[in-house]
């Protein structure tokens, strides 16, 4: 067997990787090509190109680079076309990989998996019919994603979000990290202000004045900051100017960043995934969100569900508190987060239901996932 698999973002190679390993214990003779990270390039791949070169967010930033995007999407086409893969897996980054699979599919019958399903539920409905003409087959990390995937004519499976299978910090590990800082019994906050250089360069400015406020109330507080490879210079820059002298945790120390989760009061964290990994430490949080000028204005045009925040919507809570967009302003994310930072324990139960709900407990979401692409390409061979 062989398949071509492309990812564009960390979160993505992380999927890809597990899903590699899923197909190697099901099918160990499978080759592997495609587009990747670190984390795929450990388990076989060989990246035809650095993957950040296709990891671009925002309406503005992707027209800015349109020219070399639109280059690559033709090569990472005609090599599958020329390679003729049993399948071509695609993860996220649908700006990217949902316009490769269309070349594929105008040119050949390969079949084509899309790794996470687009926000159908929260915008833009109409991409899971566009979807459809040259997706076969979508693989969820969220349970009510199916139906939307089903609806538009696309086998969907949901294969559980993989953030249940990452290891956590004991608390043994939480009090040594307290310790090892001087931090002792005071109050800890982790600040999480994105993985992309704009999410940093428009939240890092705004989490810093958020804490002002919160020190006056609270002057023990500690704040450490987990970076992401990718902005990690740029977030050591960023706090410099700070109200308070915050501890940094570099990108390659892991056992360092489980063990702020797990000693960390609370978070104040960009949107998206990380929310999952705070659940997972049971870290209560507080979610903030800004995006370009034009950006905001389009997407909350048509955004169709009342939270962005993934503990929302998967628990069917609003436990959570969220700032976006015009709300993401220093003063009342304050006011959020002094709250949680008093009564955190509300959020519990909802952190304890979302990971439940991911598929804590079960197969791991790679084998689960790469079950499925089997279980896909068998139904298609089987009806041809």
């Amino acid at each position: 067997m062989r398949a071509f698999i492309i990812a564009g973002e960390p979160s993505g190679d992380k999927l890809g990787a597990a899903l590699m390993e899923g197909l190697q214990t099901l099918v160990p003779e499978v080759k592997f090509d495609g587009i990747g990270g670190a984390r795929m390039g450990e388990v076989g791949l060989q990246s035809r190109f650095p993957m950040e070169e296709i990891s671009i967010m925002g309406i503005l930033e992707i027209l800015s680079q349109y020219s070399h995007l639109k280059r690559r999407i033709s090569e990472t086409a005609d090599a599958i076309i020329a390679d003729k893969p049993d399948v071509l897996i695609t993860i996220d980054l649908p700006e990217f990989s949902l316009r490769v699979a269309k070349l594929v599919k105008e040119k050949s019958q390969i079949r084509c998996v899309h790794y996470v399903a687009p926000t159908v539920w929260a915008w833009r409905a109409g991409r899971a019919v566009k979807m459809a003409r040259h997706i076969d087959q979508v693989l969820a990390l969220f349970p009510f994603e199916p139906p939307y995937m089903k609806a538009a004519g696309m086998r969907c499976d949901f294969v559980g979000h993989p953030v249940v299978t990452d290891m956590q910090a004991s608390e043994t590990e939480a009090q040594e990290f307290r310790v090892e800082h001087g931090i002792g019994d005071a109050p800890l906050a982790l600040v999480l202000p994105g993985s992309r250089r704009g999410e940093v360069g428009r939240l890092a400015p705004i989490f810093g004045q958020v804490l002002e406020p919160v020190l006056q109330t609270t002057p023990d507080l500690r704040v450490v900051i987990p970076t992401a490879a990718p902005v990690e210079h740029l977030v050591c820059e960023a706090v410099k100017d700070w109200p308070c002298d915050p501890l940094v945790i570099r990108s390659e120390d892991k056992a360092q960043k489980r063990a702020a989760f797990k000693a960390a009061d609370v978070a104040l964290a960009a949107s998206g995934t990380v929310s999952l990994e705070l659940a997972a430490a049971g870290t209560p949080m507080v979610i903030a969100y800004d995006m370009n000028w034009l950006s905001r204005q389009i997407i909350g045009r048509m955004l169709k569900v009342d939270t962005v925040t993934l503990v929302n919507l998967v628990s069917d809570t609003r436990a959570v508190p969220e700032f976006i967009g015009a709300e993401c302003v220093p003063e009342r994310i304050a006011e959020g987060l002094l709250q949680v930072m008093n009564d955190g324990a509300n959020q519990n139960e909802t952190m304890r239901v979302t990971m439940q709900r991911l598929g804590q407990g079960g197969d791991a979401p790679g084998l689960r996932a790469a079950q499925a692409v089997l279980d896909g390409l068998s139904d298609h061979q089987t009806l041809n």
